[in-house]
């Protein structure tokens, strides 16, 4: 007679080690993913808010080609959008499409909603012909003289925390001016 042995039949399944390392792997690739991640939105939030201090600057131009090329006279910032003083969003309120494009996408402080923008505007610029800027009586070249930045350090996974737009429109994320620049 023979002696026939039983198996089991084969569920199909995953072992308890095959689901650890399953769970295992997909930890370690979750931990690498997420600061990926974090870096690609604050990239694309950089990238807006520059692409909206650009539009800042365009706007500008319109406004400048409506003023004789006079820098309007502005306050750096003001603390309510309240408040009288001229700044940055009533002074082109006209010459922009919408006033998203003065919220920088990065201003967790909510800035732009207590003061009506999350940029500052270069005041020692105020009622200068735009033929003729001068930047502290030292710089005059438009490529190094800042017209408009964040109001704070917005974008802090960067090295320079700040975007900056410049008179002859470029915008930068970092500081461009020198002394003697012409």
């Amino acid at each position: 007679m023979k002696h026939r042995t039983q198996s089991l039949p084969s569920s199909g399944g995953f072992t308890l080690v095959e689901l650890l390392m399953v769970i295992t792997i997909t930890a370690a690739l979750a931990a690498l993913a997420v600061p990926a991640g974090n870096r690609l939105i604050h990239r694309a939030r950089a990238a807006s808010c520059m692409n909206n201090l650009h539009n800042l600057g365009a706007s500008l131009n319109l406004y400048l080609a409506d003023n004789n090329n006079t820098m309007p006279t502005l306050v750096t910032a003001r603390a309510s959008v309240n408040s009288d003083e001229p700044a940055i969003d009533k002074a082109l309120a006209n010459y922009t499409d919408s006033k998203t494009v003065l919220h920088c996408p990065a201003d967790s402080k909510k800035l732009w909603e207590t003061t009506g923008t999350s940029y500052l505007w270069n005041s020692l610029l105020n009622e200068q012909n735009v033929a003729s800027l001068n930047f502290m009586g030292l710089i005059t070249s438009g490529s190094r003289i800042p017209v408009m930045s964040d109001k704070e350090n917005f974008h802090t996974y960067q090295d320079v925390q700040v975007n900056i737009l410049y008179a002859d429109g470029h915008v930068a994320k970092e500081i461009q001016f020198t002394v003697g620049g012409k």
